[in-house]
Protein backbone atom coordinates (compact mmCIF):
# COMPACT_ATOMS: atom_id res chain seq x y z
CA UNK A 1 0.00 0.00 0.00
CA UNK A 2 1.51 3.30 -1.04
CA UNK A 3 1.09 5.98 1.71
CA UNK A 4 0.84 9.78 1.50
CA UNK A 5 3.53 11.88 3.42
CA UNK A 6 0.18 13.00 5.11
CA UNK A 7 -0.48 9.15 6.19
CA UNK A 8 3.16 9.12 7.72
CA UNK A 9 2.20 12.68 9.43
CA UNK A 10 -0.87 11.03 11.33
CA UNK A 11 0.64 8.14 12.12
CA UNK A 12 3.44 10.27 13.72
CA UNK A 13 0.43 12.24 15.83
CA UNK A 14 -1.57 8.54 16.41
CA UNK A 15 1.86 7.10 18.09
CA UNK A 16 1.71 10.06 20.41
CA UNK A 17 -1.71 9.08 21.81
CA UNK A 18 -1.23 5.06 21.38
CA UNK A 19 2.31 5.59 23.53
CA UNK A 20 2.07 7.25 26.66
CA UNK A 21 5.15 7.90 28.55
CA UNK A 22 4.03 11.04 30.36
CA UNK A 23 0.91 9.83 31.87
CA UNK A 24 -0.30 6.31 33.05
CA UNK A 25 -2.64 4.46 31.07
CA UNK A 26 -6.63 5.15 31.01
CA UNK A 27 -7.78 2.28 28.59
CA UNK A 28 -7.98 -1.34 28.37
CA UNK A 29 -6.95 -1.75 24.91
CA UNK A 30 -3.76 -0.03 26.12
CA UNK A 31 -3.34 -1.46 29.14
CA UNK A 32 -0.72 -4.55 29.10
CA UNK A 33 -0.02 -7.60 31.43
CA UNK A 34 -0.54 -7.94 34.86
CA UNK A 35 -3.33 -10.75 34.59
CA UNK A 36 -2.23 -12.25 37.90
CA UNK A 37 -2.53 -8.63 39.98
CA UNK A 38 -6.01 -7.86 38.07
CA UNK A 39 -7.16 -11.63 39.08
CA UNK A 40 -6.38 -10.78 42.93
CA UNK A 41 -7.80 -7.65 43.10
CA UNK A 42 -11.43 -9.09 41.00
CA UNK A 43 -10.99 -11.73 43.69
CA UNK A 44 -11.16 -9.29 46.66
CA UNK A 45 -14.06 -7.39 44.77
CA UNK A 46 -16.65 -9.69 45.04
CA UNK A 47 -15.86 -11.36 48.66
CA UNK A 48 -17.55 -8.58 51.10
CA UNK A 49 -15.62 -7.55 53.75
CA UNK A 50 -12.24 -8.01 51.54
CA UNK A 51 -10.09 -5.18 51.15
CA UNK A 52 -6.99 -4.39 49.01
CA UNK A 53 -4.18 -2.72 49.18
CA UNK A 54 -1.58 -2.42 45.81
CA UNK A 55 2.33 -1.68 46.41
CA UNK A 56 5.07 -1.82 44.47
CA UNK A 57 8.46 0.35 43.64
CA UNK A 58 7.37 4.07 41.83
CA UNK A 59 7.11 3.32 38.29
CA UNK A 60 5.59 0.04 37.99
CA UNK A 61 2.31 0.84 36.32
CA UNK A 62 0.04 1.07 39.75
CA UNK A 63 -1.78 3.84 38.56
CA UNK A 64 -2.10 2.39 35.38
CA UNK A 65 -3.79 -0.95 36.58
CA UNK A 66 -6.27 1.42 38.77
CA UNK A 67 -7.35 3.25 35.88
CA UNK A 68 -8.49 0.39 34.30
CA UNK A 69 -9.97 -1.33 36.77
CA UNK A 70 -13.24 0.61 36.43
CA UNK A 71 -14.18 -1.31 32.68
CA UNK A 72 -12.40 -4.37 34.13
CA UNK A 73 -14.57 -4.63 36.93
CA UNK A 74 -17.57 -3.88 35.03
CA UNK A 75 -16.93 -6.16 32.10
CA UNK A 76 -16.69 -9.05 34.24
CA UNK A 77 -19.58 -8.53 36.45
CA UNK A 78 -21.86 -7.61 33.27
CA UNK A 79 -23.35 -4.55 35.26
CA UNK A 80 -23.34 -1.07 35.32
CA UNK A 81 -24.41 -0.61 38.36
CA UNK A 82 -21.04 -0.51 40.28
CA UNK A 83 -20.59 2.55 42.05
CA UNK A 84 -16.88 3.61 41.05
CA UNK A 85 -14.97 6.19 42.50
CA UNK A 86 -10.71 6.89 42.20
CA UNK A 87 -8.90 9.76 43.88
CA UNK A 88 -5.20 10.87 44.44
CA UNK A 89 -4.09 11.90 48.08
CA UNK A 90 -2.24 15.16 48.31
CA UNK A 91 0.31 15.82 51.18
CA UNK A 92 -2.23 17.84 52.95
CA UNK A 93 -4.89 16.00 52.96
CA UNK A 94 -6.67 14.70 56.07
CA UNK A 95 -8.83 12.07 56.58
CA UNK A 96 -12.00 14.02 56.40
CA UNK A 97 -10.55 15.68 53.18
CA UNK A 98 -9.97 12.19 51.95
CA UNK A 99 -13.50 11.39 51.85
CA UNK A 100 -15.01 14.25 50.92
CA UNK A 101 -12.85 13.56 47.53
CA UNK A 102 -14.05 10.58 47.03
CA UNK A 103 -17.88 11.28 47.74
CA UNK A 104 -17.77 14.05 45.46
CA UNK A 105 -16.94 11.58 42.53
CA UNK A 106 -20.03 9.38 43.77
CA UNK A 107 -23.08 11.06 41.80
CA UNK A 108 -26.93 10.09 43.04
CA UNK A 109 -29.75 10.28 40.33
CA UNK A 110 -32.95 11.52 41.85
CA UNK A 111 -36.59 11.86 39.88
CA UNK A 112 -39.10 14.53 41.55
CA UNK A 113 -42.00 15.65 40.07
CA UNK A 114 -42.53 19.42 38.53
CA UNK A 115 -44.54 22.02 40.75
CA UNK A 116 -48.05 22.94 38.37
CA UNK A 117 -50.61 20.75 36.31
CA UNK A 118 -48.75 18.64 34.12
CA UNK A 119 -46.88 16.34 36.69
CA UNK A 120 -43.79 15.53 34.29
CA UNK A 121 -40.80 13.96 36.32
CA UNK A 122 -37.51 15.77 36.06
CA UNK A 123 -34.27 13.90 36.74
CA UNK A 124 -31.30 15.78 39.15
CA UNK A 125 -28.00 14.62 40.26
CA UNK A 126 -26.36 15.62 43.67
CA UNK A 127 -23.04 13.84 45.13
CA UNK A 128 -22.36 11.67 48.28
CA UNK A 129 -20.91 14.49 49.72
CA UNK A 130 -23.55 16.49 50.37
CA UNK A 131 -24.97 13.47 52.89
CA UNK A 132 -22.09 13.68 55.54
CA UNK A 133 -20.57 16.52 58.27
CA UNK A 134 -17.80 18.54 57.28
CA UNK A 135 -16.12 16.51 59.96
CA UNK A 136 -15.81 12.64 58.69
CA UNK A 137 -15.39 9.33 61.28
CA UNK A 138 -15.01 5.99 60.38
CA UNK A 139 -18.44 4.81 61.46
CA UNK A 140 -20.00 7.36 59.03
CA UNK A 141 -18.68 6.13 56.28
CA UNK A 142 -19.85 2.74 57.22
CA UNK A 143 -23.44 4.11 57.87
CA UNK A 144 -23.51 5.94 54.73
CA UNK A 145 -22.81 3.06 52.29
CA UNK A 146 -24.60 0.78 54.30
CA UNK A 147 -27.65 3.13 53.30
CA UNK A 148 -26.87 3.53 49.85
CA UNK A 149 -26.72 -0.45 50.13
CA UNK A 150 -25.05 -0.45 45.97
CA UNK A 151 -21.77 -2.48 45.33
CA UNK A 152 -19.19 0.69 45.41
CA UNK A 153 -15.52 0.22 44.56
CA UNK A 154 -13.00 2.72 45.81
CA UNK A 155 -9.55 3.62 45.05
CA UNK A 156 -7.68 5.83 47.34
CA UNK A 157 -4.04 5.97 45.01
CA UNK A 158 -0.77 7.63 46.32
CA UNK A 159 -1.32 6.96 50.26
CA UNK A 160 2.14 7.55 50.39
CA UNK A 161 1.83 10.84 50.50
CA UNK A 162 -0.08 11.49 53.86
CA UNK A 163 2.12 12.42 56.49
CA UNK A 164 -0.03 12.19 59.06
CA UNK A 165 -0.10 8.55 61.01
CA UNK A 166 -3.63 9.44 62.20
CA UNK A 167 -4.99 9.71 58.79
CA UNK A 168 -3.79 6.34 57.87
CA UNK A 169 -4.66 4.82 61.53
CA UNK A 170 -8.15 6.08 60.80
CA UNK A 171 -8.32 4.64 56.96
CA UNK A 172 -7.34 1.24 58.37
CA UNK A 173 -10.48 1.83 60.98
CA UNK A 174 -12.62 2.12 58.16
CA UNK A 175 -11.42 -0.95 56.53
CA UNK A 176 -12.47 -2.54 59.67
CA UNK A 177 -15.70 -1.17 60.57
CA UNK A 178 -16.91 -1.87 56.82
CA UNK A 179 -15.17 -5.31 57.26
CA UNK A 180 -17.12 -5.87 60.53
CA UNK A 181 -20.39 -5.04 59.55
CA UNK A 182 -19.95 -6.69 55.65
CA UNK A 183 -20.83 -3.66 54.10
CA UNK A 184 -20.56 -4.31 50.19
CA UNK A 185 -17.67 -1.99 49.69
CA UNK A 186 -13.99 -2.40 48.63
CA UNK A 187 -11.43 -0.07 49.24
CA UNK A 188 -8.14 -0.33 47.28
CA UNK A 189 -5.31 1.59 48.58
CA UNK A 190 -1.77 2.22 46.74
CA UNK A 191 1.23 3.27 47.19
CA UNK A 192 5.07 2.08 47.89
CA UNK A 193 5.80 -0.82 49.40
CA UNK A 194 7.61 0.40 52.64
CA UNK A 195 4.45 2.76 53.22
CA UNK A 196 2.73 0.08 53.21
CA UNK A 197 4.37 -1.77 55.61
CA UNK A 198 4.05 0.93 57.77
CA UNK A 199 0.12 1.30 56.77
CA UNK A 200 -0.63 -2.64 58.38
CA UNK A 201 2.14 -3.13 61.20
CA UNK A 202 -0.28 -2.09 64.07
CA UNK A 203 -3.34 -3.16 62.69
CA UNK A 204 -3.09 -7.03 62.70
CA UNK A 205 -6.94 -6.92 63.47
CA UNK A 206 -7.45 -5.75 59.71
CA UNK A 207 -5.03 -8.64 58.45
CA UNK A 208 -7.37 -10.94 57.32
CA UNK A 209 -9.57 -8.86 55.65
CA UNK A 210 -6.53 -7.54 53.43
CA UNK A 211 -5.19 -8.82 50.08
CA UNK A 212 -1.95 -7.37 49.70
CA UNK A 213 -1.42 -7.51 45.56
CA UNK A 214 2.52 -6.36 44.94
CA UNK A 215 3.26 -5.28 41.63
CA UNK A 216 6.65 -6.46 40.87
CA UNK A 217 8.65 -4.72 37.97
CA UNK A 218 6.78 -6.18 34.15
CA UNK A 219 8.34 -9.00 32.99
CA UNK A 220 9.85 -9.48 29.76
CA UNK A 221 6.96 -10.69 28.17
CA UNK A 222 4.82 -7.77 29.24
CA UNK A 223 6.88 -5.68 27.80
CA UNK A 224 7.15 -7.56 24.82
CA UNK A 225 3.05 -7.03 25.03
CA UNK A 226 2.91 -3.27 24.98
CA UNK A 227 4.97 -3.06 21.86
CA UNK A 228 3.10 -5.76 20.58
CA UNK A 229 -0.51 -4.16 21.33
CA UNK A 230 1.75 -0.07 20.33
CA UNK A 231 2.56 -1.86 16.55
CA UNK A 232 -0.67 -4.01 16.04
CA UNK A 233 -2.68 -0.38 16.20
CA UNK A 234 0.24 1.38 14.40
CA UNK A 235 0.68 -0.57 11.30
CA UNK A 236 3.99 -0.90 12.18
CA UNK A 237 6.73 -3.72 13.02
CA UNK A 238 9.68 -4.16 15.31
CA UNK A 239 12.93 -5.78 14.04
CA UNK A 240 13.91 -8.46 16.47
CA UNK A 241 17.18 -6.71 17.52
CA UNK A 242 15.12 -3.48 18.37
CA UNK A 243 12.23 -4.85 19.96
CA UNK A 244 14.92 -6.29 22.11
CA UNK A 245 17.05 -4.06 22.91
CA UNK A 246 13.86 -1.73 24.23
CA UNK A 247 12.51 -4.86 26.39
CA UNK A 248 16.44 -4.63 28.44
CA UNK A 249 16.70 -0.76 28.40
CA UNK A 250 12.91 -0.87 29.77
CA UNK A 251 14.43 -2.79 33.30
CA UNK A 252 10.40 -3.98 33.49
CA UNK A 253 9.46 -0.22 33.76
CA UNK A 254 6.53 0.70 31.59
CA UNK A 255 7.51 4.09 31.43
CA UNK A 256 10.92 3.57 29.60
CA UNK A 257 8.95 1.59 27.34
CA UNK A 258 6.48 3.92 26.02
CA UNK A 259 9.17 6.69 25.78
CA UNK A 260 11.43 4.45 23.57
CA UNK A 261 8.96 3.17 21.78
CA UNK A 262 7.08 6.62 21.09
CA UNK A 263 10.56 7.74 19.73
CA UNK A 264 11.46 5.25 17.92
CA UNK A 265 8.21 4.25 15.75
CA UNK A 266 8.51 8.49 15.28
CA UNK A 267 11.63 8.29 13.91
CA UNK A 268 10.70 5.44 11.71
CA UNK A 269 7.68 7.16 10.02
CA UNK A 270 10.02 10.36 10.03
CA UNK A 271 11.86 8.19 7.58
CA UNK A 272 8.75 6.67 5.78
CA UNK A 273 9.45 3.26 7.13
CA UNK A 274 6.67 0.94 8.81
CA UNK A 275 9.41 -1.11 10.45
CA UNK A 276 11.04 0.23 13.63
CA UNK A 277 14.92 -0.82 13.56
CA UNK A 278 18.21 -0.39 15.71
CA UNK A 279 18.99 3.49 14.38
CA UNK A 280 15.55 4.22 15.44
CA UNK A 281 15.89 2.81 18.68
CA UNK A 282 19.86 4.64 19.24
CA UNK A 283 17.87 8.24 18.44
CA UNK A 284 15.17 7.43 20.50
CA UNK A 285 17.74 6.79 23.18
CA UNK A 286 19.21 10.12 22.86
CA UNK A 287 15.97 11.68 23.21
CA UNK A 288 15.19 9.73 26.19
CA UNK A 289 18.28 11.07 27.64
CA UNK A 290 17.80 15.04 26.48
CA UNK A 291 13.99 14.79 27.91
CA UNK A 292 14.66 13.10 30.82
CA UNK A 293 12.71 14.27 33.84
CA UNK A 294 14.53 17.34 35.58
CA UNK A 295 14.39 15.96 38.92
CA UNK A 296 16.33 13.03 37.25
CA UNK A 297 19.15 14.65 35.50
CA UNK A 298 19.82 16.80 38.76
CA UNK A 299 20.18 13.54 40.85
CA UNK A 300 21.97 11.99 38.00
CA UNK A 301 25.08 15.31 38.13
CA UNK A 302 25.00 15.42 41.63
CA UNK A 303 25.91 11.77 42.23
CA UNK A 304 28.57 11.42 39.53
CA UNK A 305 30.15 15.17 39.41
CA UNK A 306 33.56 15.74 41.15
CA UNK A 307 36.51 18.07 40.01
CA UNK A 308 39.06 15.50 39.98
CA UNK A 309 39.09 13.64 36.52
CA UNK A 310 40.45 10.09 37.69
CA UNK A 311 37.06 9.54 40.02
CA UNK A 312 34.76 6.87 38.82
CA UNK A 313 31.70 7.59 40.31
CA UNK A 314 29.54 7.46 36.78
CA UNK A 315 31.64 4.22 36.34
CA UNK A 316 30.55 2.80 39.53
CA UNK A 317 26.70 4.27 39.49
CA UNK A 318 26.39 2.57 35.99
CA UNK A 319 27.50 -0.81 37.34
CA UNK A 320 25.06 -0.47 40.18
CA UNK A 321 22.51 0.19 37.25
CA UNK A 322 23.80 -2.78 35.89
CA UNK A 323 24.16 -5.41 39.02
CA UNK A 324 22.11 -8.57 39.40
CA UNK A 325 19.11 -7.33 41.54
CA UNK A 326 16.60 -9.36 43.89
CA UNK A 327 12.74 -9.56 43.53
CA UNK A 328 12.48 -6.40 45.83
CA UNK A 329 15.07 -4.10 43.67
CA UNK A 330 18.08 -4.30 45.82
CA UNK A 331 21.72 -5.60 45.06
CA UNK A 332 25.01 -6.24 47.24
CA UNK A 333 28.20 -5.17 46.69
CA UNK A 334 29.48 -7.85 45.58
CA UNK A 335 27.08 -7.55 42.64
CA UNK A 336 28.63 -4.74 41.43
CA UNK A 337 32.08 -6.26 41.31
CA UNK A 338 31.40 -7.81 37.65
CA UNK A 339 29.89 -5.07 36.01
CA UNK A 340 32.67 -2.56 37.04
CA UNK A 341 35.22 -4.81 36.14
CA UNK A 342 33.57 -5.50 32.46
CA UNK A 343 33.49 -1.04 32.15
CA UNK A 344 36.53 -0.64 33.40
CA UNK A 345 38.12 -3.58 30.98
CA UNK A 346 40.26 -4.70 34.56
CA UNK A 347 39.66 -6.72 37.47
CA UNK A 348 38.01 -4.49 40.60
CA UNK A 349 36.99 -5.67 44.22
CA UNK A 350 34.86 -3.81 46.84
CA UNK A 351 37.47 -2.14 48.13
CA UNK A 352 38.26 -0.13 45.48
CA UNK A 353 34.40 0.90 45.30
CA UNK A 354 33.15 0.89 48.67
CA UNK A 355 33.31 4.43 49.29
CA UNK A 356 31.57 5.44 46.13
CA UNK A 357 28.44 3.28 47.21
CA UNK A 358 29.01 4.52 50.72
CA UNK A 359 29.01 8.38 49.04
CA UNK A 360 25.93 7.27 47.14
CA UNK A 361 23.89 6.64 50.34
CA UNK A 362 24.26 10.33 51.74
CA UNK A 363 23.79 13.53 51.53
CA UNK A 364 26.73 14.98 49.52
CA UNK A 365 25.56 12.73 46.66
CA UNK A 366 22.04 12.55 46.46
CA UNK A 367 21.56 10.23 48.56
CA UNK A 368 20.67 8.47 45.24
CA UNK A 369 21.19 4.87 46.76
CA UNK A 370 19.02 3.33 49.63
CA UNK A 371 20.82 0.67 51.63
CA UNK A 372 19.86 -1.49 54.47
CA UNK A 373 21.15 -4.51 56.21
CA UNK A 374 23.79 -4.76 58.89
CA UNK A 375 27.38 -3.62 58.17
CA UNK A 376 29.31 -6.47 56.17
CA UNK A 377 25.81 -7.80 54.49
CA UNK A 378 24.09 -4.08 53.46
CA UNK A 379 22.47 -4.47 50.58
CA UNK A 380 21.65 -1.22 47.95
CA UNK A 381 18.94 -0.04 45.86
CA UNK A 382 17.90 3.32 43.57
CA UNK A 383 16.18 5.81 45.80
CA UNK A 384 14.27 6.19 42.33
CA UNK A 385 13.74 3.23 40.43
CA UNK A 386 13.36 5.27 37.01
CA UNK A 387 17.18 6.11 37.51
CA UNK A 388 18.32 3.36 36.89
CA UNK A 389 17.42 2.82 33.16
CA UNK A 390 18.42 6.34 32.76
CA UNK A 391 21.75 5.73 33.65
CA UNK A 392 22.19 2.54 31.66
CA UNK A 393 21.14 4.62 28.10
CA UNK A 394 22.88 7.79 29.37
CA UNK A 395 25.88 4.67 29.51
CA UNK A 396 25.42 3.40 26.05
CA UNK A 397 25.12 7.28 24.69
CA UNK A 398 28.58 7.92 25.90
CA UNK A 399 29.97 4.64 24.62
CA UNK A 400 30.73 3.29 28.45
CA UNK A 401 29.39 0.43 27.64
CA UNK A 402 28.40 -1.57 24.16
CA UNK A 403 25.75 -4.05 23.89
CA UNK A 404 27.67 -7.08 24.66
CA UNK A 405 28.13 -5.68 28.21
CA UNK A 406 24.23 -4.91 28.04
CA UNK A 407 23.46 -8.36 27.73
Amino acid sequence: MNMSDMDFQMLIVKAAEVFSPGAPIDKYDLFAGRIDQIQDVLNATYQRGQHVIIYGERGVGKTSLTNVLEEIIKNASQSSSIVFSNINCDVDDDFSRIWHKILREIQLFQHRTQVGFTGKQEVFSTNLSMYIEQEVKPEDIRVLFQKLGAKTVIVIDEVDRIKDKHVTTLLTDTMKTLSDHSVDVTLILVGVADYIDQLVSGHQSIERSLVQVRMPRMSKEEIEEILDKASKILGMTFAPQARNKIVKLSEGLPHYTHLLGLHAAQNALKRKQLKIDLPDVQVAIENAIKKAQQSILHDYHKAISSARKDVIYDRVLLACALAQTDDLGYFAAADVRKPLSMIMNKSYDIPAFARHLKDFCEETRGPVLQKIGPSRRQRYRFINPMMQPFVIMNGLNKGLINDDILK
